[in-house]
């Protein structure tokens, strides 16, 4: 095992500790992957020889560092890749340490659905159960043409690979500030819906105004909606989930088009199914960022999308010159 997934249990809304809690980590690793808003991906790959300590012991002793410089628990999975840390995270809670070893790679997927394989959308997973292959050890056992028959070539090839145990993943130095976020927390519980959309469309345009400031689109939007009471109930079930849920969906084209990151924070949310769900925070995240010079566009007939982004640039101006609330959209003036 090499690599550890650490998720902080950070409260809402304190976003901005994380560096820091990165900081520590880069005291075991100089590799760190920042995950916003609130985990990491860290390569011991060196780490256990420097410190004469396997990859679970080291994770007791950030768990305890982080307690104590910050007061901020964590849950962590540990893997020999990055996909493997990241499912025994899932399975990790305070104070113990999942950890999947390459031996035991094959057992610990072999019982788990389909869905819970990073990569693996609705649609594939969907089109798989139908098929009879819900479970990961059935994928792996599938011969690879039938996979690639039913999912494509190359998406076959990814599951048959995973299913297997394959982790051909890697952790990529990075950090915080390849990401922005924008966070609308609600006064009390809320449970009406229309309120949800209107502050997903604000932070939409907020996270458009930055990215246009500072001249960079964005790859990716995440989607976070945090619960009131810590849990929520599922849909239809008498569980319960965790404190939030996290969505993150591709962009077409790396875009800092307000009207396009909005549209997709919709789809985004309208995925969850929630059906009357006390919400405390919706939160925004652009990630993937990369400067606006590099990004290419696809030019379109349509006057309507032209239209917008012109007036897109005048309001920017305006924002620029008179305030961030000089011009917004007629749904936040009320």
């Amino acid at each position: 095992m090499t690599i550890l997934c650490v998720r902080f249990q950070l409260p809402p809304m304190y976003e901005a500790a994380l560096p820091g809690l990165l900081g520590l980590l880069e005291e075991f690793s100089p590799v760190v992957e920042a995950l916003p808003p609130d985990g990491a991906l860290v390569d011991l790959r060196g780490a256990e020889r420097y410190f004469g300590r396997g990859a679970v012991e080291l994770a007791s002793v950030i768990r305890v560092r982080s307690l104590a410089l910050y007061g901020v628990d964590c849950v962590i999975g540990a893997g020999p890749g990055p996909m493997l840390a990241r499912m025994a995270l899932r399975a990790a809670r305070p104070g113990v340490t999942c950890a999947v070893t390459e031996d035991g790679t094959r057992e610990f997927l072999a019982g788990k659905p389909v869905a819970s394989l990073p990569g693996v959308g609705p649609a594939t997973a969907r089109t798989l159960c139908e098929y009879g292959l819900d479970t990961l050890g059935r994928v792996a056992a599938a011969p690879l043409s039938t996979l690639q028959r039913l999912a494509g070539a190359r998406t076959g090839r990814e599951l048959h690979e995973k299913a297997n145990g394959v982790d051909r993943g890697r952790v990529v130095r990075n950090a915080v500030s390849s990401s922005l976020a924008a966070e609308r927390a609600f006064e009390r519980d809320e449970l009406d819906p229309h309120r949800h959309r209107r502050a997903l469309l604000s932070a939409a345009e907020e996270l458009g105004s930055r990215l246009r400031a500072v001249e960079k689109v964005c790859r990716s939007l995440t989607l976070t909606v945090r619960y009131a009471d810590l849990v929520r109930p599922r849909t239809g079930s008498s569980g319960r989930t965790p404190v939030s849920t996290t969505r993150t969906r591709t962009l077409g084209e790396p875009t800092a088009h307000s009207a396009d990151l909005t549209r997709t924070a919709y789809t985004l949310y309208e995925a969850l199914g929630l059906q009357r769900a006390r919400v405390r925070a919706i939160a925004l995240r652009a990630e993937g960022l990369t400067p606006a010079e590099e990004a290419s566009h696809q030019l379109s007939f349509d006057p309507v999308d032209e239209k917008a982004r012109r007036l897109e640039e005048v309001a920017d101006r305006a924002r620029a010159k008179f305030g961030p609330r000089a011009v917004m959209p007629g749904a936040l003036a009320a």
